[in-house]
């Protein structure tokens, strides 16, 4: 499927973008193998996943760093890393940006490290030239950690956006990713609307669904992990659990 263009740098092409990713939604619920979606949700074009290739999972975290061995312990392959700082106000988010320290730990321990953006919750709502700004901190942060060259960091849409705030601002912001650290390398978090959207546009090539404005109990077919509700404890700390849903995720 074809990539779409930008518009000057502050929107994408609407008829190519709605028609691609009319055609993904399609092509998405028949490469699921299901005869039908939430019907409930009043959302359309996702297939679900049954989930029954056990790729294990990874921890997320943000309020503080557990030893690695505890998170080999609690049955964790590896973690998803922040290569981003933390906002002033956010001076509870101790475990943000991963160090080369911490990396080091993680590797010892046998463990994976996927790298992630989220630097404010709304980073995306600058649009292209915040893209920029973001993927530049992000990159260095990731390179300072050890991250390899090749590696993808995924840009957090920590949201549930509309299709309109996503051709006017989340599509430019992913954009923006593209340019500094390449098409191959991009990632984005969200849910299944967003990860629809982002691949019809070309827009990503990694996919972190969350499940914010997503149906219930649905897995959208492209996502490489999946992000599950409820926050787990490992060494007293809270963290996220993520299921691995294909064997190739952009660990490092």
């Amino acid at each position: 499927m074809g990539r779409i263009g930008l518009v000057m740098t502050d929107g994408v092409n609407r008829r190519d973008f709605l028609s691609a990713a009319a055609g993904l939604g399609a092509a998405c619920l028949l490469g699921a193998g299901v005869a039908h979606a939430d019907s409930s949700s009043g959302s359309s074009g996702f297939g679900s996943s049954s989930g029954s290739a056990d790729f294990g999972s990874l921890c997320d975290y943000s309020a503080a760093v557990p030893p690695a061995q505890a998170i080999r312990a609690a049955g964790y392959l590896g973690a998803i890393r922040y290569v981003s700082g933390r906002l002033p106000v956010d001076r509870w988010m101790k475990a943000k940006p991963i160090t080369a320290t911490e990396a080091r730990a993680l590797r010892r321990a046998g463990l994976t490290i996927v790298s992630c953006y989220q630097y404010a919750k709304n980073d995306w709502l600058g649009g292209y030239r915040a893209g920029v700004h973001h993927a530049r901190l992000g990159a260095a942060k990731h390179r300072a950690a050890g991250g390899p060259a090749h590696a993808p960091i995924y840009a957090s849409i920590d949201a549930n956006p509309s299709l309109e705030q996503f051709i006017t601002k989340i599509g430019p912001y992913l954009r923006g990713w593209q340019s500094v650290i390449g098409p191959a390398r991009t990632g984005v978090y969200g849910n299944a609307s967003t990860i629809t959207w982002a691949a019809a546009g070309g827009f990503a090539a990694w996919y972190w669904q969350h499940d914010w404005g997503t149906p219930k109990g649905l897995v959208h077919p492209l996502a490489h992990l999946h992000q599950l509700p409820g926050e787990k404890r490992v060494a007293g700390i809270g963290v996220d659990r993520n299921i691995i849903c294909q064997p190739n995720y952009g660990r490092w």
